[in-house]
Order: structure tokens, then C-alpha cells, then sequence
């Protein structure tokens, strides 16, 4: 196979209808891609009904392009990330990686234009965030959430607003920003530093304003980042955890108990907004974001010092924040299928807390005048209907 043949199947996946967010090239299965979540397969000419080892290794292989490095990682860890363009028509995030023996590739597809708030439907309370001058701002959730789209569009807004060096250091760089008011240094891990750690500690001597790191992934990163937020760069990243209390929990578990406290202390000077994201099935197709919002106030600052307990956890907190523009995913769930985004079994699948979300759909159904249950046709027993009305 030639590289012009790999490129040919990469265009027919992008050319499938739909909303195409992902290709997935693995043994065994046809060529796919990936729709509102749901893997499609795609046929070329000639057909390809099952992909060989042969055809997944020389495709993976392709794609890596003879790079010494990604060759090293995927012997030796299993896996490698890189971009990959297929000329101007598509840029993609991609990684390869080996299973049972064979090369399996997944490439995300990337957008060719900077995300902004608005366009991306965020809250208006997210333009808020892009004007802290230092501290924390992690955005968390499951892979494929959109937790870097996210960070673009901030970093965007600053692009618009501030004139402040910006140093990203990203595994591999996904938007590239224009230089407007900011100035943008990006950097790709492999081709322009060797890990994350090493990469903070030369970003902290390169008079940056703003750090975006890529993802937080091991204690090292973490403790070399609040040194970031606590010496006033704003330090921006990625968690992979499931709600924003998660994320503190996480933060605190990448340490010894003994340091815990120390850490609790020096998160709560330097937290400033924790986000969280989920994709949602959409009602009539394509997937809708739900988000949660944690703002550092005072509660927020207490539980991270004290830990959470009954009737002060971090899920209560923020769904008492309103006011201050927090919300739970819960809360925002409730108002997608209020708005008629998501259906009934998307809200409850999804949801934090199944009773809580449980009621407030029983309410918004209750308002619409709807049935809030599927139960029908229970009455009273008559006492003629009633076998044991004799003995009572």
C-alpha cells in the first residue's frame, strides 16, 4: 500500500454523511467512523469488508512516517499521539497503539477554525474565566469530551483581549492560534520538549503570562504547575475525572498522605475555576455538551481544606452557586432536556445523581401539564371488590 492509497481511505471516511468526529482503523472490521457516537462502517473501492493485520500495520505505519521518536513510544509504551494533516482539507489528532498483536489507529478529527465561546454555546459566565490573571483553571471529563476545544476558545478570548505571552506546551498541538494581541508560543511534546515536567520548568523561564499544559497526568506535572499558578501565571489544563469535585480529589490523590495537607493548602491559594464536560446523544442527532461550573469561594475553599462531608460536598456546593454562575452537570442536564435537547433517557443516563434529576424531570413535565409517571389506571378497591372486606 502507497501513501496516496492511506490518504484515499482517509478522505472517503471524512466524505461519509453525517456528524464524523472520529476514524477507526481496526483489524478485523471494515474501515469505520464514528457518528454522534456511534461507529459506522465506510466502503472504498476495492472493498474492504475486513481490515488485515497487514493493511492496519502498513496504514499505522504510514501515518507515523518514519518519526524515530513515536516509533520508540509505540515499541516501547504501547502507544504513540500525533497530528496528522491530510493536506489543507483536514487535520487530525491521532494515536496508534498495539492489541493482541496488531496496530489499531484512531484519528480525531480536528477543527480547522479557533473555537469561541459563543460558538461553542458556552455560558456567558466563561468569559469570566480568560481574565484571571493567575491560578488554576482545569477542564475535566472523559476522553473525546471536548475538554481542548474548550481550552482553545479561552485562550481565544485572551488572544482578543490581552497583550500577555502565552506558552502552550500540547501532546500534539490541535489549534493553532494566530497571533493577535497575545503572543503564542506552542510547543508539541517529542519535537519540542521531552516530557511535561521538563517542559513547565523551561516554560517558567521563558516570562510566559498564560500556561496551557496539555493534561496533568502525573504528580510531578501537578506540583511544578501550582508552583506556575502560585508565582502568577495563569496555568490552565486537563483532568481526566468525572465531575469537578473528582478533579480535587484527583489533584490531592497524586500525593503522599503526609503532603496532603500542604497540597490542600496551596490548592485552595490557587484554584480558580474547575469545569467539567459530558457529550450528550442529542435528540434528532449529533451529541450537545453538559457542563458543570465550580468557581472558588469561600465553601469551595473550606471543603478543599476540610474534605467533604454530609451536606457539604462539593455537588452541593455548586448547585447552590448559582448565583455565582456554578452549576451541576445535573442542573444543566435538566435544562438541556427542558430546552428539548435531550430526551428523558439521555437526562437520566447521564446525570450525577439519578433522584435528584429524577425529580426535576418530574417537575418540568408537571409544568408542560405531561404524565409524570407511566402508571396508569390505579383506583381505590370498592368494598365489593374487596375478597377480605368480611374480615376486617
Amino acid at each position: 500500500m502507497k501513501h496516496s492509497e492511506i490518504d484515499y481511505w482517509i478522505a472517503n471516511m471524512l466524505e461519509s454523511p453525517g456528524n464524523v468526529s472520529d476514524l477507526n482503523v481496526t483489524v478485523g472490521k471494515p474501515l469505520q467512523v464514528e457518528m454522534s457516537g456511534v461507529l459506522t462502517p465506510v466502503a472504498v473501492e476495492p472493498a474492504v469488508k475486513k481490515l488485515t493485520p497487514f493493511q492496519a500495520e502498513v496504514f499505522a505505519l504510514n501515518i507515523i512516517g518514519g518519526n524515530k521518536r513515536l516509533l520508540y513510544d509505540l515499541v516501547h509504551n504501547g502507544s504513540c499521539d500525533l497530528a496528522y494533516s491530510l493536506g489543507s482539507k483536514a487535520h487530525f489528532r491521532v494515536n496508534i497503539f498495539s492489541q493482541k498483536g496488531h496496530l489499531s489507529t484512531v484519528l480525531r478529527i480536528l477543527p480547522t477554525e479557533i473555537p469561541t465561546i459563543d460558538s461553542l454555546n458556552l455560558p456567558p459566565i466563561f468569559k469570566e474565566m480568560p481574565k484571571e490573571l493567575n491560578g488554576f483553571i482545569l477542564v475535566t471529563g472523559s476522553t473525546g469530551s471536548g475538554k481542548s476545544t474548550t481550552l482553545a476558545a479561552l485562550l481565544n478570548q485572551i488572544n482578543q483581549e490581552r497583550q500577555a505571552h502565552v506558552v502552550t506546551l500540547e501532546d500534539p498541538i490541535e489549534f493553532v492560534h494566530p497571533q493577535i494581541k497575545a503572543t503564542f508560543n506552542q510547543r508539541e511534546l517529542g519535537n519540542d520538549f521531552d516530557s511535561f515536567p521538563n517542559g513547565l520548568r523551561a516554560a517558567l523561564r521563558q516570562a510566559p503570562k498564560v500556561i496551557l499544559v496539555g493534561e496533568i497526568r502525573d504528580k510531578e506535572t501537578m506540583e511544578i504547575a501550582l508552583t506556575a499558578a502560585e508565582t502568577g501565571h495563569l496555568v490552565m489544563s486537563t483532568l481526566h475525572t468525572v465531575d469537578a469535585g473528582q478533579a480535587i480529589n484527583r489533584c490531592l490523590g497524586m500525593f503522599d498522605t503526609e503532603a496532603q495537607e500542604q497540597i490542600r493548602n496551596r490548592l485552595v491559594d490557587t484554584i480558580r475555576w474547575v469545569v467539567g464536560q459530558r457529550l450528550l446523544p442529542k435528540v434528532g442527532g449529533g451529541r450537545v455538551a453538559a457542563l458543570e461550573v465550580m468557581r472558588k469561594n469561600l465553601r469551595v475553599s473550606d471543603t478543599i481544606l476540610n474534605g467533604e462531608s454530609d451536606g457539604k460536598t462539593f455537588y452541593d456546593i455548586i448547585a447552590d452557586g448559582h448565583a455565582l454562575g456554578m452549576q451541576t452537570f445535573d442542573q444543566h442536564i435538566l435544562q438541556l432536556y427542558q430546552e428539548g435537547l435531550v430526551d428523558e433517557k439521555t437526562a437520566l443516563g447521564y446525570c450525577s445523581r439519578r433522584s435528584a434529576v429524577s425529580r426535576g424531570l418530574d417537575q418540568i413535565k408537571a409544568e408542560k401539564g405531561e404524565a409524570t409517571t407511566g402508571i396508569t389506571g390505579l383506583a381505590m378497591d370498592s368494598e365489593e371488590d374487596d375478597p377480605f372486606a368480611n374480615f376486617r
